[in-house]
């Protein structure tokens, strides 16, 4: 496993998982699930934080199951828990910037997921974590897509359920 880690250089995951998020996108989510496992493999559950931050949360997005979604996005919530920590304890800012910058999205994720699945408890609850988090995005296309999906959300989960509409 040491010399899988090694072959995966810093920032040749990175391109390589938005190599494999563009597939994903351009339509293929079998072949970038496999992609990005395969990833998963190579990096292993000991790689770098932000590494399994950023493959699990694109892993969720290519799950059949919300239930495997929702195990994929508390990956990445619980990896990206760890980048910070070890940021804070000397780690690379730069993590910690990038990591910051994900709070939002995963929480709006795990939001979703838990609507998906029927608990809306928890929804409501990682929704507020991602209407807090959001401050940490940026004024770019990235940070606009993340504030209106997390309004979107906001007003899905205000409305009445359809059987008890007027």
């Amino acid at each position: 496993m040491v010399e899988r880690q090694e072959q995966a250089a810093p920032e040749g995951v990175l391109t390589r998982i938005g190599q494999v998020v563009m597939l994903h996108h351009g339509g293929d989510r079998e072949e970038a699930r496999r992609r990005l496992l395969d990833l998963w493999s190579e990096i292993g559950q000991d790689g770098d934080p932000l590494h399994r931050c950023t493959l699990a949360h694109y892993l969720a997005d290519t799950q059949d199951d919300p239930s495997d979604e929702l195990a994929w996005d508390l990956r990445a919530l619980s990896a990206a828990q760890e980048a910070a920590q070890a940021a804070a304890h000397g780690g690379p800012d730069g993590a910690a910037g990038a990591v910051r910058g994900f709070y939002p999205s995963l929480h709006l994720n795990l939001a979703a997921d838990y609507v998906k699945l029927g608990r809306t408890d928890a929804a409501r609850s990682h929704l507020r974590r991602a209407h807090y988090a959001a401050g940490a995005l940026a004024d770019d296309s990235y940070g606009d897509g993340v504030r209106a999906a997390i309004t979107r959300l906001t007003l899905h989960l205000a409305a009445p359920p359809p059987d008890e509409a007027p």
